[in-house]
């Protein structure tokens, strides 16, 4: 049974820094590149970063550049995401998930097949 479970939400001030984790089980990590998808309170799903099997390659979504830092632990069967000079508009419900098919030379997304439950970040003075 494949099993996603997000940690390391919480409650930050603006500027301020959380690293979200992933724990993955249930399937073989390193086979499967991975995603970060953040939903919003009222917004819908909005794509964050994806990371490679291998961790070779990574994707961002403008807003993040610079600012946050996917990461995996293929030994640890573990994702991460590094997240630093947060906003408030940074506030979301984190999810990530495992992508079944996508390009890896775009970055292109066709399908993502299992989801963790999400983890609350909010930023707030």
């Amino acid at each position: 049974e494949v099993q996603l479970v997000e940690s390391g939400g919480g409650l930050v001030q603006p500027g301020g820094s959380l690293r979200l984790s992933c724990a993955a089980s249930g399937f073989t990590f390193d086979d499967y590149a991975m995603s970060w998808v953040r939903q919003a309170p009222g917004k819908g799903l909005e794509w964050v970063s994806t990371i490679s099997g291998n961790g070779g390659s990574t994707y961002y979504a403008e807003s993040m550049k610079g600012r946050f830092t996917i990461s995996r632990d293929n030994a640890k069967n573990t994702l991460y995401l590094q997240m630093n000079s947060l906003k408030s508009e940074d506030t979301a419900v984190y999810y990530c998930a495992k992508i079944l098919s996508w390009n890896e030379n775009t970055g292109w997304i066709n399908e993502y097949d299992y989801w963790g439950q999400g983890t609350q970040v909010t930023v707030s003075s």
